[in-house]
Protein backbone atom coordinates (compact mmCIF):
# COMPACT_ATOMS: atom_id res chain seq x y z
CA UNK A 1 0.00 0.00 0.00
CA UNK A 2 1.38 3.59 -1.43
CA UNK A 3 0.84 6.01 1.91
CA UNK A 4 2.20 8.86 -0.62
CA UNK A 5 -0.73 8.61 -3.46
CA UNK A 6 -3.76 10.46 -2.11
CA UNK A 7 -6.88 9.89 -4.16
CA UNK A 8 -10.33 11.40 -3.72
CA UNK A 9 -11.65 9.96 -0.55
CA UNK A 10 -13.76 6.91 -1.01
CA UNK A 11 -17.15 6.26 0.50
CA UNK A 12 -15.78 5.13 4.32
CA UNK A 13 -13.45 7.97 4.17
CA UNK A 14 -16.56 10.39 3.69
CA UNK A 15 -19.21 8.92 6.53
CA UNK A 16 -15.96 9.61 8.60
CA UNK A 17 -15.85 12.99 7.37
CA UNK A 18 -19.32 13.53 8.33
CA UNK A 19 -19.58 12.38 11.50
CA UNK A 20 -16.38 14.61 12.64
CA UNK A 21 -18.27 17.31 11.26
CA UNK A 22 -21.90 16.38 13.36
CA UNK A 23 -19.48 16.26 16.42
CA UNK A 24 -17.68 19.78 15.92
CA UNK A 25 -20.62 21.47 14.72
CA UNK A 26 -24.01 19.85 16.19
CA UNK A 27 -26.90 19.35 14.16
CA UNK A 28 -28.66 21.97 14.25
CA UNK A 29 -25.73 23.78 12.90
CA UNK A 30 -25.35 21.53 10.11
CA UNK A 31 -27.86 23.28 7.59
CA UNK A 32 -26.91 26.29 8.13
CA UNK A 33 -23.22 25.52 7.26
CA UNK A 34 -24.67 24.07 4.26
CA UNK A 35 -26.66 27.27 3.33
CA UNK A 36 -23.30 30.02 3.69
CA UNK A 37 -21.60 27.33 1.99
CA UNK A 38 -23.68 26.97 -1.13
CA UNK A 39 -24.74 30.55 -1.37
CA UNK A 40 -20.61 31.52 -0.87
CA UNK A 41 -20.01 28.96 -4.16
CA UNK A 42 -23.40 30.60 -6.02
CA UNK A 43 -21.38 33.84 -5.27
CA UNK A 44 -18.29 32.70 -6.67
CA UNK A 45 -19.97 30.96 -9.75
CA UNK A 46 -21.49 34.52 -10.57
CA UNK A 47 -18.61 35.97 -10.26
CA UNK A 48 -16.67 33.45 -12.36
CA UNK A 49 -19.60 34.14 -14.95
CA UNK A 50 -19.05 37.93 -15.07
CA UNK A 51 -15.49 37.77 -15.52
CA UNK A 52 -15.64 35.64 -18.13
CA UNK A 53 -18.28 37.48 -20.02
CA UNK A 54 -16.22 40.51 -20.01
CA UNK A 55 -13.11 38.53 -20.90
CA UNK A 56 -14.85 37.67 -24.37
CA UNK A 57 -16.36 40.78 -24.73
CA UNK A 58 -13.06 42.53 -24.38
CA UNK A 59 -11.31 39.70 -27.04
CA UNK A 60 -13.87 40.35 -29.59
CA UNK A 61 -13.36 43.81 -29.25
CA UNK A 62 -9.59 43.65 -29.54
CA UNK A 63 -10.49 40.89 -32.79
CA UNK A 64 -12.71 43.31 -34.32
CA UNK A 65 -10.02 45.89 -34.30
CA UNK A 66 -7.48 43.94 -35.72
CA UNK A 67 -9.74 42.73 -38.69
CA UNK A 68 -10.75 46.48 -39.54
CA UNK A 69 -8.19 47.49 -42.11
CA UNK A 70 -6.55 51.05 -41.02
CA UNK A 71 -8.33 54.08 -42.30
CA UNK A 72 -6.44 57.63 -42.41
CA UNK A 73 -8.38 60.61 -41.18
CA UNK A 74 -10.16 62.75 -43.89
CA UNK A 75 -8.34 65.77 -45.69
CA UNK A 76 -9.31 68.72 -44.25
CA UNK A 77 -9.07 71.96 -46.11
CA UNK A 78 -6.53 74.10 -44.81
CA UNK A 79 -7.84 77.53 -43.09
CA UNK A 80 -7.13 80.57 -44.54
CA UNK A 81 -9.04 83.76 -43.08
CA UNK A 82 -11.86 85.82 -44.51
CA UNK A 83 -10.26 88.84 -46.49
CA UNK A 84 -11.40 91.93 -45.58
CA UNK A 85 -13.94 93.04 -48.69
CA UNK A 86 -12.92 96.63 -49.11
CA UNK A 87 -9.42 94.87 -49.47
CA UNK A 88 -10.51 92.52 -51.67
CA UNK A 89 -12.42 95.10 -54.54
CA UNK A 90 -9.45 97.36 -54.07
CA UNK A 91 -6.54 96.49 -56.61
CA UNK A 92 -2.89 95.89 -55.31
CA UNK A 93 -1.72 99.14 -56.91
CA UNK A 94 -4.43 101.55 -55.29
CA UNK A 95 -3.98 99.29 -51.60
CA UNK A 96 0.24 100.46 -51.30
CA UNK A 97 1.20 103.40 -53.61
CA UNK A 98 4.56 103.15 -55.26
CA UNK A 99 6.77 105.95 -52.77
Amino acid sequence: MNMLAFGAPGPSEWVLILVIVLVLFGAKKLPELARSLGQSMNEFRKAREDFDRELHAAGNEVKGAVGQPYHSAPKQQQYSPAQNPSQATVPAAQRNPPA
